[in-house]
C-alpha cells in the first residue's frame, strides 16, 4: 500500500472537521473522508512511474569476500544515463555488507554488466563459523539500481 502525504493531509483535515459536527453528520462525514483518502492513494500509485530496468543477480567467488555480478538491461526506448548499483548482500539472513557501483549511461534496449566486491568484517567471520561447522553458507543479493533519463 502506497500512502501519499496528501492522503495524510486529507484525513487529518476530515478528522478537525468532524470533532466540530454533530453525532449524525459524523457517520454521513466519514465514509466521504475514507473515499477521498483512498482516492488519494490511488492517484498517487497511478502517478509513479514504470521501471525503465531489469537486473539479474549472478555471483563470483564468494567466500571471505564477495564478487556480486549484475546483467542490467534497459527495456524502454529512453537512453538512460547516471545509472547507479547498489547491492546488499546477506548470508544465513543477516546483513554481511553493501557494494556500490557506477554504471554509466545506458541507450535504449541494450544491456550492460556491473559488478562489485563486498569486504567486510561480518562476511569473513560468517565464513569462518561456517568453515569451523558452526553454521551454513546461504547468500542472497538484493540489488537496487537508479537512474535518470530526459522527458
Amino acid at each position: 500500500m502506497i500512502k501519499s502525504l496528501t492522503g495524510t493531509l486529507l484525513v487529518a483535515a476530515a478528522a478537525t472537521t468532524l470533532m466540530a459536527a454533530p453525532a449524525a453528520a459524523s457517520t454521513a462525514g466519514a465514509s466521504s473522508a475514507s473515499v477521498s483518502a483512498s482516492t488519494a492513494t490511488s492517484k498517487s500509485a497511478a502517478t509513479a512511474s514504470a521501471q525503465l530496468i531489469r537486473t539479474k543477480v549472478y555471483f563470483g567467488r564468494c567466500r571471505d569476500t564477495c564478487t556480486i555480478k549484475v546483467r542490467v538491461t534497459n527495456i524502454s526506448r529512453r537512453n538512460l544515463f547516471n545509472v547507479r548499483l547498489n547491492a546488499r548482500l546477506k548470508v544465513n539472513g543477516r546483513k554481511a555488507g553493501t557494494c556500490t557501483d557506477y554504471v554509466g549511461g545506458l541507450r535504449a534496449r541494450r544491456t550492460t554488466w556491473a559488478a562489485c566486491t563486498v569486504r567486510t568484517s561480518t562476511l569473513s567471520n560468517l565464513y569462518n563459523d561456517y568453515l569451523d561447522g558452526f553454521s551454513g553458507f546461504r547468500y542472497y543479493a538484493s540489488t537496487y539500481v537508479s537512474y535518470r533519463y530526459y522527458r
